[in-house]
């Protein structure tokens, strides 16, 4: 059997907007074939099965995902700028109600954590690596003096990404757009500024 030709970005792409449209459990085959523009047997050939696709989608977001942090924070704007700019930009994000900019990782952490404990580690381990990218941008603007900070850097990433949670969450109650833009700016000066 050849496998079937199609452009697996795109394909997996469209997956993941199916996928947090509605959820792993309920995003149905039919739903996967109108979203991805392929046949049952061409998902099935190239991704074993919904799992298959999931795990493949959830590879893609990452690699998009790390494409974008690399964006701003491999710039000379300096770590504070660069924080900002992350932190605005997610809040757009939040703000856009579009599906399509939703966090897939957690996502799918929330509703298959109990149920599978495959793609629950392989989601805690893109999540862990995320951490530890902040991590590191925030040692490095306390190794060259842009951070003074009484806790270290890996506590640092961890309040901030505990902050990007809490913002993806409260933007599901829809608040008013100034309200998140607040409480992003009170994470963000609490990340730089109260630790120090």
């Amino acid at each position: 059997m050849r496998n079937a030709e199609f452009d697996r970005e795109q394909v997996l792409r469209q997956a993941m907007t199916a996928f947090m449209a509605k959820g792993y459990a309920k995003t149905s085959m039919q739903d996967l074939t109108k979203a991805t523009g392929l046949h049952p047997g061409s998902i099935y050939c190239a991704f074993d099965n919904k799992r298959g696709l999931l795990l493949a989608a959830l590879e893609q977001y990452v690699s998009d995902r790390n494409h974008e942090f690399a964006l701003f924070f491999n710039t000379d704007n300096g770590f504070t700028k660069q924080l900002k700019a992350y932190l605005d930009n997610i809040v757009q994000e939040c703000l856009s109600c579009d599906t399509a900019r939703a966090c897939l990782l957690t996502k799918a952490l929330n509703e298959l954590a109990e149920q599978d404990d495959d793609v629950r580690n392989i989601i805690n381990q893109y999540l862990q690596n995320w951490h530890q990218a902040l991590a590191d941008n925030f040692q490095a603007a306390i190794d060259s003096g842009e951070l003074s900070s009484t806790k270290n850097s890996l506590h640092l990433a961890r309040y901030f990404v505990m902050g990007v949670y809490g913002l993806r969450t409260f933007a599901h109650s829809q608040p008013e757009p100034e309200v998140l833009k607040d409480l992003a700016e009170q994470l963000y000066q609490d990340t730089c500024l109260s630790f120090s």
